[in-house]
């Protein structure tokens, strides 16, 4: 963060081009697979967000109200901002047909793919801290600041206008050359930048991402009910999970990439080559039972570094519970949630005993 009390450089059109074609090259070679530039009005995300405010569909994400108008207001946010360049950075690291074939599988634990290696906050915070310290070099004191899906900043709506790509009916950002397996950034700068032209919808007639969703989260083109939503119910839900939800959620123990799945524009999605978003602790493919048994010390060893661990133990042996009722009866199903029956965790117990219940040979 650089909250520069000089006025921003004072810069021609021809060089604020020019800086715009090194910001560019400088983000390609940090691993962005691409940048773009918007101005601050977003009037028209920002209604759409108060409506989705006010109809409750972001259930106890408490989060997303309390900010008010900083969210959609860049200025009111960081004071001065002119200008937001976005950044995108891929992060699939199997073929989509390995999740798929994940997926189908009950027994194993199926874990959202970006949430497969190292927290992609501090990935892409510090590629940003990168690319706004080489632009200082080349201009000068700015004022600036980066973003990683850390503060209220309405990303997808930025990057829709500037032509980054356009969000589709999920409420996802998709493009036309990569899909949408990809993580967003942005850095808010008093430069006053050229701007790029938005986004382009070409969703066109499609209802894919609304027909799989397994639990009708998306309640209507471009509407997401968050509370529906299983990446809501297994990440940002604190409490027990609703009983209708739960046949539903399968094997997800983590987020749900349904929506992204079965997108047709995610056949020109690119397998990223950031290391830091490999595969970490076989999570691509282990077995509902091989997750279950993690001891708290496991949980946390086992997640340093990673998104998954924001959850916390109790939340993680929640979602498994869940998955493990949904798998086909087995006596070593059976026998890992009777041994977890007795957990300190009330929630925990209550979960077990849901999925017991699922198996009629369980032992009472």
């Amino acid at each position: 963060m650089s909250n520069s009390q000089q006025p921003p450089p004072t810069l021609s059109p021809q060089a604020l081009a020019t800086l715009v074609d090194k910001i560019r090259a400088w983000s390609k070679a940090l691993g962005f697979g691409a940048m773009t530039i918007s101005d601050t009005d977003l009037a028209e995300d920002e209604a759409h967000l108060l409506n989705w405010l006010n109809a409750g569909h972001h259930g106890e994400m408490d989060y997303m109200a309390r900010h008010g108008t900083r969210r959609s207001r860049p200025a009111e946010l960081e004071p001065g901002t002119l200008r937001v360049i976005s950044v995108r950075m891929d992060y699939l690291v199997n073929d989509q047909h390995q999740a798929e074939d994940c997926l189908n599988d009950p027994t194993l634990g199926y874990v959202s793919r970006y949430a497969m290696g190292r927290d992609y906050h501090k990935v892409l915070r510090q590629r940003l801290q990168k690319l706004a310290t080489q632009i200082e070099k080349e201009v000068g004191p700015y004022s600036y600041r980066a973003f990683t899906d850390s503060a209220p900043v309405l990303e997808k709506a930025l990057a829709q206008k500037s032509g980054l790509g356009w969000i589709g009916k999920h409420t996802n950002l998709i493009n036309q050359q990569a899909g949408s397996w990809f993580f967003l950034g942005e850095l808010y700068t008093d430069l006053p930048l050229p701007i790029d032209p938005p986004g382009q919808n070409h969703c066109g007639s499609c209802r894919a991402c609304i027909d799989c969703c397994p639990t009708d989260a998306i309640i209507a083109p471009y509407k997401l009910d968050a509370r529906r939503c299983i990446s809501y119910l297994t990440i940002e839900l604190h409490g027990a999970i609703p009983l209708a939800f739960r046949p539903l959620i399968g094997n997800r123990i983590y987020g749900c990439d349904d929506c992204q799945l079965f997108c047709p524009w995610n056949r020109f999605a690119q397998l990223t080559r950031e290391q830091d978003f490999q595969v970490r602790h076989q999570l691509d493919s282990s077995t509902l039972i091989e997750l279950f048994a993690w001891s708290e010390k496991q949980f946390l060893d086992n997640t340093t570094g990673s998104a998954i661990r924001r959850i916390g133990h109790e939340r993680w042996l929640r979602n498994i519970a869940v998955a493990l009722g949904n798998a086909p009866t087995q006596p070593a199903i059976i026998s890992a949630l009777t041994q977890r029956r007795y957990d300190s965790s009330a929630m925990v117990r209550e979960h077990i005993e849901w999925a017991l219940a699922q198996h009629p040979e369980s032992t009472r």
